[in-house]
């Protein structure tokens, strides 16, 4: 980048929101699958570590990164599955739960992780979009993760689910209504667990895109609190899969902020500039603080005491 001198910093925000979009992309996707029916799933941090370091794992192990990011997936999913168990019991808060999760959950991950800081695991392969250009730099910040590609494509789709198919309007019905979709003879506690279990299952995807894209590595700060801002983001995007998406370039371009400036010898203010994510997290949260606001789009049911197992 430092060979485009300013140009390259708008290059270089651009290539940050590419690389660095994907985990926030994949949490949202999943919180909010997990809020339209409903519940609130605090603990997707802690599977997004377990996610980064199961892919990374495997992918050392069997040299085939895709098997990582399928290991990546179902370590999500299993803990989706505790979670969905867990905070459908009687006297059973959600947010403890999901506390509890991220406890367990990172601890976990950088017990089993200990022998994988230093190995090298296969990467996943990348799309090169920047072909057109004979400039490196240009090439090397369009270099696009196909997992990155597929997140674009879920988002859609996700929102077309929650409008036009049966099940997608079971959800929405337990989130909203759970007493009138246990009229309906709808099962609120299959439909909340399904939903929290596919939540996690893209959760732990975005940890594979941690360790197998970008940065590419696996270490004990390698989330950097992405699975909690993602929180703050499925907020601000009023739980709309569309709106996710674009709330996650805006935290990646966030991310990128920093090192662009860096690589054109700005090193005034350079951490500030890397707290920019969660300075936005911040102004997020205060800026959907008032009841209206944040009650806005959100699923009726969402925060409610819990109904019965039904």
């Amino acid at each position: 980048m430092e060979s485009l001198g300013w140009w390259g910093v708008p290059l270089g925000i651009i290539a940050g929101m590419l690389r660095s979009s994907a985990p926030f992309l994949f949490v949202s996707l999943g919180e909010c699958l997990t809020e339209k029916s409903g519940k609130i799933n605090l603990g997707l941090e802690g599977t997004l570590l377990m996610g980064a370091m199961s892919a990374y794992g495997i992918s050392y192990l069997t040299r085939s990164p895709w098997l990582g990011v399928l290991s990546a997936g179902v370590a999500g999913l299993l803990f989706g599955f505790i979670h969905g168990i867990l905070t459908q019991e009687p006297r059973v808060n959600d947010v403890a739960v999901g506390i509890a999760t991220i406890v367990f959950g990172s601890g976990l991950a950088f017990f089993l992780g200990k022998p994988l800081i230093q190995p090298s695991a296969p990467q996943l392969p990348t799309l090169n979009l920047g072909a057109w250009s004979d400039s490196p730099p240009v090439q090397a910040a369009l270099q696009i993760s196909p997992l990155f590609l597929l997140g674009v494509a879920i988002a859609p789709a996700m929102q077309w689910f929650f409008r036009s198919t049966r099940w997608g309007l079971s959800i929405r019905a337990v989130g909203d209504n759970p007493d009138a979709a246990r009229a309906m003879g709808i099962s609120i506690f299959k439909v909340r667990l399904f939903s929290i279990m596919a939540g996690s299952f893209l959760a732990g995807i975005g940890g594979a895109s941690l360790s197998l894209y970008y940065p590419g590595s696996w270490s004990e700060r390698i989330s950097s609190g992405q699975g909690l801002m993602a929180v703050a983001l499925v907020i601000f995007a009023r739980w709309k899969p569309m709106q996710c998406l674009y709330a996650s370039l805006l935290f990646g371009g966030t991310q990128a902020i920093g090192p662009a400036l860096q690589s054109v010898g700005v090193d005034s203010y350079y951490y500030l500039f890397n707290a920019s994510p969660y300075i936005l997290t911040l102004l997020i949260m205060i800026f959907t603080c008032s009841p209206k606001r944040t009650l806005a789009g959100a699923p009726g049911a969402l925060g409610r005491s819990r109904e019965s197992r039904l």
